[in-house]
């Protein structure tokens, strides 16, 4: 009797240990959520710098999760094509550099961090076209060449690479309407994706289909 005793003592301290530990992981995952669906709403709500704080926030809390660190550097890259002076924007975008390099060292060969490096990429080009169009122009080609062969059917990885070739043929003064064909092939992708996960980067059909109503207009 004494041995069932201390059985059942040991097995109510095994579950009560095993349920405190799924409540504190039950509680970390809450908060996560709730962080990033309160910095989605900033976001939502204009309020650009308080959402990529709170990103960054989250990104210092989750050190596996390459998604707040992402988050936060396109926030600021995004902001970054309103910025007129050189010294501001080289700052602005040398910290969203930062936070994407944390999420490119946690998820490796991930054609949404690519394709964001691109972006980034992009908002110098569109800032001083001379200055850095020709050092730049040829490395996003290479990034969304890599995207695409790691992810050949990413909408959003087709749809990006389209509006670069679009942007390239407007500045050579050629023909847009090559690209049209790849911007109704994203449409067709992102009627048929599937999420990957919460808070995964998903859909931009309506980028998609503005794009093409302009497409082969220029």
């Amino acid at each position: 009797l004494k041995t069932t005793i201390l059985k059942t003592r040991k097995m109510k301290k095994i579950t009560l240990f095993l349920a405190l530990i799924f409540a504190v992981h039950l509680t970390a995952q809450t908060q996560y959520q709730n962080g990033m669906n309160k910095a989605f709403e900033l976001w939502g709500a204009k309020k650009n710098t308080e959402a990529a704080q709170l990103f960054e926030r989250i990104a210092t809390a989750e050190k596996d999760n390459w998604l707040p660190s992402y988050y936060a550097a396109t926030v600021l890259i995004i902001d970054g094509f309103a910025i007129r002076d050189e010294a501001e924007l080289t700052t602005h975008l040398n910290k969203a550099q930062g936070l994407l390099d944390i999420a490119k060292s946690i998820s490796k060969n991930n054609p949404e961090i690519i394709i964001t490096q691109a972006f980034l990429n992009l908002v110098y080009v569109a800032f001083d076209g001379q200055k850095y169009g020709m050092s730049l122009s040829g490395k996003n080609v290479q990034l969304y060449e890599q995207a695409l062969k790691i992810e050949p059917n990413n909408p959003r990885v087709v749809l990006a690479k389209a509006q670069w070739g679009i942007g390239g043929a407007k500045f050579f003064g050629q023909s847009t309407k090559p690209f049209c064909k790849e911007i109704e092939r994203s449409i067709a992708l992102f009627k048929k994706e599937k999420k990957k996960g919460e808070f995964y980067p998903f859909g931009g059909i309506e980028r998609a289909e503005e794009a093409l109503q302009q497409c082969g207009k220029e």
